[in-house]
Formats: C-alpha cells, sequence, structure tokens
C-alpha cells in the first residue's frame, strides 16, 4: 500500500529502495557482501599497464563495481556519463539507474584496499582521452608511455552530464566503436561472469607493439617535420567539416539517377512517337 501511494503521487516507491531491501533481505544483503568482497579481490589483480591490457581492465574493473552492489546487467549496461557521479568525501560512487540510487563505497569492497571512485577515475581517463583524441594509436602510445604521465588529467575530457554510455565495447585489437555504442547487458554478463570464474582473457598485445626496439629493422632515415601543437585538432575540425558538406551526397546523387531515367524516357517516348510518323513505305 505504500508502494502504490508513492506511486499516485509520482514518487519512487520505497519498497525498491536498495536500503530497505536490505534491512528486508538479511540473505540477498550477505550475497551482496560475499560477492563485493570476491570482485575487490579481482580488481585488485588486473592489469594496470600495457596495450590493450590496461584499456580492457579499467572498463571490466568499473563493470565489476557496478555489478559488486547487484545491479541487473541491464541497467549496467544502460549506464551513462550523467547516470554516475563520485563523491570524494566518502570515498564513493552514486549510481542513478531512474528506478533508485545505489551507492558503493570502499568499504562495502571489504577491505581490499579498492577505491571506487579511483576505479571510476581511471575509466573517465579512457572516455576523456578519446574524446579528445579519437585515436586507438594515441590512446596505446598514452598507455605505453614510459615516462610516467599515462593518462593522467585527460578525465577533465570526459563530461559528467553527457548522455553518452559509460561502457563500450573493445575489440581484441583495442579500438571501440566510432558512434557511442553501449555494451549490451549480455556481453556485461560476460564480462562478469569471466572474471568471477577466472576465465577471463590476458588480451596479449599485438606481436609488432611487443616486439623490442632492436628486434625490429630500422627504417630508413627520413627528414624529421616539426608540427606545431594544434595540428590534430584542426585536421580533425577539417574531416567533421567535410562530412557535413558530404552528408547529402546520397540524395544529390538519388537525385541525378531520378533526373536521368525521367530523361531517357521521355527520349524513347519521343524516338517511337517519331517512328511512328514515318510512312510505311518508306520504311526499308
Amino acid at each position: 500500500m505504500i508502494d502504490i501511494a508513492h506511486h499516485r503521487h509520482l514518487l519512487p516507491p520505497p519498497g525498491c529502495a536498495e536500503i530497505v531491501r536490505a534491512a528486508l533481505d538479511v540473505a540477498r544483503t550477505a550475497r551482496l557482501h560475499e560477492l563485493a568482497a570476491v570482485i575487490g579481490g579481482i580488481v585488485a589483480r588486473l592489469p594496470e599497464s600495457g596495450w590493450p591490457s590496461e584499456q580492457f581492465a579499467r572498463r571490466d574493473a568499473l563493470v565489476l563495481i557496478f555489478a559488486s552492489t547487484g545491479l541487473p546487467y541491464t541497467q549496467i549496461a544502460a549506464l551513462r556519463h550523467c547516470d554516475v557521479t563520485a563523491d570524494p568525501r566518502i570515498d564513493a560512487l552514486r549510481i542513478d539507474t531512474g528506478r533508485g540510487v545505489r551507492t558503493v563505497t570502499s568499504l562495502a569492497l571489504a577491505g581490499t584496499g579498492i577505491s571506487p571512485r579511483t576505479v571510476y577515475q581511471r575509466w573517465c581517463e579512457v572516455l576523456g582521452h578519446q574524446t579528445q583524441y579519437p585515436s586507438t594509436r594515441m590512446l596505446a602510445d598514452a598507455l605505453d608511455a614510459v615516462d610516467g604521465t599515462g593518462l593522467g588529467g585527460y578525465d577533465r575530457y570526459f563530461d559528467p552530464a553527457g548522455k553518452q554510455p559509460l561502457s563500450t565495447p573493445i575489440d581484441r585489437w583495442g579500438h571501440t566503436p566510432l558512434a557511442a555504442t553501449p555494451l549490451t547487458a549480455r556481453a556485461v554478463a560476460g564480462i562478469v561472469r569471466m572474471h568471477l570464474d577466472g576465465r577471463a582473457s590476458t588480451h596479449l598485445q599485438s606481436t609488432a607493439r611487443s616486439q623490442h626496439p632492436e628486434q625490429i629493422a630500422a627504417p630508413d632515415p627520413v627528414p624529421r617535420v616539426l608540427l606545431d601543437p594544434g595540428y590534430y585538432e584542426r585536421g580533425t575540425l577539417a574531416r567533421r567539416h567535410a562530412h557535413g558538406l558530404l552528408d547529402d551526397v546520397d540524395s544529390v546523387l538519388a537525385d541525378v539517377e531520378t533526373r536521368a531515367d525521367s530523361l531517357l524516357e521521355a527520349l524513347v517516348d519521343f524516338l517511337e512517337s517519331e517512328t511512328a510518323r514515318v510512312p510505311a513505305d518508306t520504311v526499308e
């Protein structure tokens, strides 16, 4: 009755609140605490360097953190930038699924030393780098950086109010979709189950990137060209501008084809009418 009364007034039903469910279903709460402890240990063992292992590790760690709260896989797959916020005061993540708000803290991970806020920030750095430099090669170089810079600070390019999907597919070479594409619920389930079962892929580096420099034949020296810092942004803007100019090419070509068909039809009708006007005895 309480849930119905809240629903009539367009308020979230308290019976669906996680704190209420935790108090009423003690067995479920115990299972979630146990799951969070296991997941905390898995996240602590994920790779922190190397390409593309680290990219997969950063995404999978965040997916596992979400799963530790008991969120259904469909809701994890549907999460957007604006649905998750970090609270640095208590080292927690606030997850708004539209059907309620859940919070995951470092205490919930049973003292594994894993910070949910840090896990979230590390994935935001990947998304921020992809926003600023949509290049898989540049992302790989950043993750492989030997000067210690890595992706530090790129989370400032991440839009926390954006509507883009938070978790995205990654192929075996580290490429992500050009257009923002969310993981499916089935993919989320596969990621969680593989890590829980200890069957997660190691995502080994490609042969070309894993070879030592001395094993690769040195190319002929070429003159070094110095490019100013803004060359990449100008090139990206030029490509976007060209894409806008060519956006209606398909419709223009379709119009040309239609007009050509009309002209051909008119020409055939003209030839047939002229043939009909010629006297039969003049036709050899």
